[in-house]
């Protein structure tokens, strides 16, 4: 009893609870620092108990297409283990290849991407999987073949190429500063839906008029990017607090907007019925989707199945386009040498093309605007399908612009039974695996030592542009879900440059800021602010 008595005490005193919590505090460090130092020869983040790579990932979030071109550069395939899954990042084009083509089967969407994206992208063709996925594919590429939709597309990309340059022509003229990236993403939003759903919105109207559908769809595009890093959204989504109050707000804007196109649009089907139109001379992609949803019983005769189709195209037609032509321009007013021999390029079709439909060129003043917006139109009416595809430089470094920024810098795809991938990484059931197409444009395995330069002439043979394997160059994913707005998205990019870089030259406003924003597209965080001179 007395000893019993004396161990007690000893316990109870101060020197016994400090050992006692020493003793504990050795053991829970030695149970989070241990297998860290199991990890100190392994390539890639660190991991936690419980945690896993979530805090280094947190911490490096705003910059992490950087972070992980450091970790694929000593390594082509990086594992990172969060608290819910474990994502497997790629830039291996064998390991790319296996997954978007040879085993596609085993990599769809998946229920972790899905869940994330659903509430913006719903069951549309970039969050479908299976039967939903491949009717909607059909439909898209049907009318993405179509030579009536590639006109009509040619015609409005001209047309909202030559408000821009009106723009700009005027903000030259008063020496004003411009954000391109928001002019950009005002015009292509413009010609998204023209030529998606045959609606005029008018954001790229002379006096730039707000639009609230274009802030909350930037808006929710950044939230649910920030879900595949937060553990923490869905309870904040349960609550209704934080971020996914936002995003719950935005969406109802973005939804809004939506049903309202899709609405408008079932009514001019329906006057044009009506009154004995020909509804098939409409080439605009909803109208299509919604006669063949008027003509079927299932899932997509709803309204909720044309948002997401709606959505789905927004996103595809406006993002990815804007940001690449920002970005392009940026490298071409930061490369001299590219800037030139573009602009020597432009005015050699604009003779050629000239001769071959024995037009006269215009004289350009460009201290007068009606004459120097003459010869904008006059040269802008010389492009067409057919030139454009003749402009192989100007294709070329919009397409060294995709290897360096591509508008889509990392895609994931769900893992629905364990696998092993080419180079013997093992990835599980539940997991994801993630091709990183920022990271494989700036892999010197992938492109050679001068992998980091912005290098136009790597895509020119003999004058000519020679393609590259999709797996290697991901910039429109590859295999079955290879991008089929591909050849739409160069004609939009080739129309606008062409005007732009045959008659302005651009400047980067001093200390303005140039880097990426975290969301699913590779945007300008703080847009891209320039000043304008006009070319003589």
């Amino acid at each position: 009893m007395g000893e019993e008595k004396n161990v007690s005490l000893a316990y109870s005193s101060p020197d016994g609870y400090n050992m006692g919590m020493l003793m504990l505090a050795c053991i829970v460090l030695s149970w989070m620092f241990i297998p860290v130092w199991n990890q100190r020869n392994k390539k890639g983040p660190k991991s936690w108990p419980l945690v896993g790579a979530a805090i280094e990932q947190l911490m490096n979030y705003d910059s992490m297409h950087d972070w992980l071109v450091k970790y694929l550069s000593e390594s082509k395939t990086v594992v990172v283990p969060m608290p819910f899954t474990t994502y497997t990042y790629i830039a291996d084009p064998a390991n790319v290849e296996y997954v978007l083509k040879t085993n596609f089967a085993n990599y769809p969407k998946g229920k972790v991407y899905q869940s994330y994206m659903e509430v913006l992208l719903g069951n549309g063709i970039f969050n479908a999987d299976g039967e939903l996925w491949r009717k909607q594919r059909k439909t898209a590429s049907f009318e993405f073949a179509s030579k009536n939709l590639r006109d009509f597309s040619t015609v409005v990309f001209r047309e909202y190429s030559l408000k821009l340059s009106t723009i700009l022509s005027e903000a030259s003229f008063q020496n004003q500063e411009v954000d391109m990236q928001e002019l950009l993403m005002r015009m292509t939003l413009d010609s998204i839906c023209k030529v998606g759903f045959g609606v005029e919105i008018g954001t790229l109207a002379p006096n730039l008029p707000d639009n609230r559908f274009a802030k909350a769809f930037d808006t929710a595009n950044i939230i649910v990017t920030l879900r595949f890093i937060d553990p923490l959204w869905k309870i904040k989504k349960f609550l209704n607090v934080g971020s996914e109050a936002l995003l719950d707000k935005s969406m109802k804007i973005i939804d809004d907007f939506t049903y309202s196109v899709i609405r408008r649009r079932k009514v001019e089907i329906e006057e044009d019925r009506a009154t004995g139109k020909n509804i098939k001379i409409k080439h605009d992609i909803l109208s299509r989707f919604i006669e063949l949803s008027e003509a079927s019983s299932e899932s997509n005769s709803t309204d909720k199945y044309l948002r997401d189709v709606v959505l789905n195209f927004v996103i595809a037609g406006r993002d990815t386009t804007a940001t690449t032509l920002s970005w392009a321009i940026y490298m071409v007013m930061t490369h001299a040498d590219v800037c030139n021999k573009l602009y020597s390029e432009l005015k050699t079709l604009e003779e050629d093309q000239a001769k071959e439909e024995n037009v006269s060129l215009l004289q350009c003043d460009t201290g007068d605007s009606e004459s120097f917006s003459g010869r904008v139109k006059q040269f802008a009416g010389l492009l067409n399908y057919d030139s454009l595809g003749r402009l192989y430089y100007l294709h070329a470094v919009i397409t060294e612009t995709l290897r360096l920024y591509p508008a889509v810098p990392q895609d994931p795809k769900g893992v629905l039974e364990d696998d092993v991938l080419p180079d013997g990484t093992k990835v599980k059931a539940g997991g994801m695996v993630t091709y990183v197409p920022y990271s494989m444009g700036r892999m010197e395995y992938n492109w050679g030592p001068d992998a980091a330069s912005f290098k136009p002439e790597r895509w020119l043979s003999d004058g000519f542009f020679q393609n590259a394997s999709p797996f290697k160059f991901t910039a429109f994913q590859a295999g079955p879900r290879i991008c089929l707005g591909k050849d739409s998205a160069y004609l939009q990019m080739k129309m606008a440059l062409a005007i732009l870089c045959r008659f302005y030259k651009f400047s980067l406003v001093p200390d303005h800021p140039v880097k990426y924003r975290m969301m699913t597209i590779l945007s300008m965080a703080n847009g891209l602010k320039l000043t304008i001179a006009r070319r003589s």
